[in-house]
């Protein structure tokens, strides 16, 4: 005989409670709460991107004799674009290792507001002070102490499904992907098209809330005792979604840098604001595909389908871009474009995946700290992504990190949250 389900037990002057009550009371969607998780998670990301299209230029000398204080022109050769290029990048994924786990433990211990607001003033005063930079080590470390300070993905990753009931939670953890990646591709855009502007400034706000249910004292209580590195589910959903990240972050950066290299150098010598207007319109189009399409790819594919067919649809579309050299004029444009919206696309439908995965295989106690650890262990994974000029050896590396994400998709080495079995 079934047990009766057990009533739900709220506490007056808790704000878990009070969020649990307004869930039950309104079923639709908050669309207030999300409207705050998309403009604070775009203004946190927007920063990490928007330096990729001028940093060739910045970075490199093309007088060895003058020191020009606008930009950095460390670089004596265009052969040394890479290894400059890729450490300054790289500086930010290193601090935000350093950290992550910290602040997602933060965000567990005394809520997600303080960490949000904290990581928000942490963006506004270190972009800027990177954009006053007129020396390499400075703009080195100022996107180090970026990364190390800013820790508002994990609590804004809990945050999003835990305002909303359990059918939404898909779209409220879509909403932080689609955010980071329009800041991840509107980034360069506003890089490109602002190349002789580099200060920029974001606001963005809201919090997170702790839940109280007498049903489950007793189970949280035993799994909070539990080591989330111990959590094979989690664990395994993490390195699929560092794996998937490393090529993200190695396809965002070697893009803009292989669109402005020299046609010579097998690239097609766009120029900064060229570049913008490209990845501007791959921001659209991942906003079109997260307002009016993912929630249906979600509902009929799942988490898991949908990421490996996203994973197996990226294969061909890296192929091709080597081969885009060759193109001009409309050719180039319809090819290119429609790649690089199509990429974008299947990008975030991959992150969102592995993040719902990651967020189902933990209580709402261990939240902020599994977010923590994925964000550490994914920015590690994104330190190391590769920058180059773009010939077709990079592009096959992107293409064998994209099939490596793909296997660990499968058993034995995924294991399923019970909610998907």
């Amino acid at each position: 005989m079934a047990e009766p389900p057990v009533a739900k037990v709220y506490h007056d002057g808790c704000p878990g409670c009070a969020m649990e009550q307004r869930k039950e009371e309104h079923k639709g969607i908050p669309y207030k709460e999300f409207l705050f998780v998309a403009i604070t998670t775009l203004a946190s990301s927007l920063p990490i991107s928007s330096l990729f299209p001028f940093l060739y230029f910045m970075v490199l000398n093309p007088f060895p004799s003058l020191e020009q204080i606008r930009d950095l022109h460390v670089a004596r050769t265009e052969e040394d674009i890479g290894f400059y290029a890729g450490f300054l990048g790289a500086s930010y994924m290193i601090g935000r290792g350093f950290a992550s786990i910290l602040w997602g433990m933060v965000a567990d211990r005394i809520g997600r507001k303080p960490v949000i607001i904290f990581s928000i003033f942490a963006v506004i005063v270190f972009n800027t002070l990177f954009g006053l930079s007129v020396k390499y080590w400075m703009a080195v470390t100022t996107r180090f102490l970026l990364g190390a300070l800013n820790g508002l993905l994990a609590p804004i990753k809990a945050y999003s499904i835990e305002v909303c009931r359990a059918e939404h939670q898909a779209l409220g953890l879509s909403i932080v992907s689609t955010a980071w990646g329009i800041g991840l591709v509107v980034g360069p855009a506003i890089g490109g098209y602002l190349a002789q502007e580099t200060l920029h400034k974001h606001k963005g706000l809201e919090m997170g809330v702790e839940i109280a249910e007498a049903s489950t004292t007793q189970g949280s209580a035993e799994s909070h005792k539990k080591s989330l590195f111990r959590n094979w589910p989690l664990m395994s959903s993490i390195i699929t979604y560092c794996v998937f990240s490393l090529h993200d972050t190695a396809y965002s950066e070697i893009f803009s840098l292989w669109t402005v290299s020299d046609r010579k150098y097998g690239g097609l010598s766009f120029s900064s604001k060229d570049v913008g207007q490209v990845l501007a319109v791959a921001g659209a189009s991942l906003l079109v595909y997260q307002l009016f399409f993912y929630r249906w790819v979600d509902k009929i594919l799942g988490p898991i389908n949908s990421t490996r067919i996203a994973s197996v649809l990226s294969i061909p579309i890296i192929v091709a871009y080597p081969f885009m050299s060759h193109l001009s004029g409309i050719r180039l444009g319809v090819a290119l474009y429609s790649a690089a919206m199509i990429k974008s696309v299947l990008a975030i439908t991959i992150i969102t995946g592995t993040s719902l995965l990651q967020n189902k295989a933990v209580p709402q106690g261990q939240r902020g700290a599994a977010n923590g650890i994925a964000t550490t262990a994914m920015s590690l994974f994104k330190a190391v992504a590769p920058a180059g000029a773009g010939d077709q050896m990079v592009f096959l590396l992107l293409n064998l990190t994209e099939v490596i994400g793909l296997m660990l998709t499968f058993k034995p080495f995924l294991a399923v949250p019970q909610q998907y079995k």
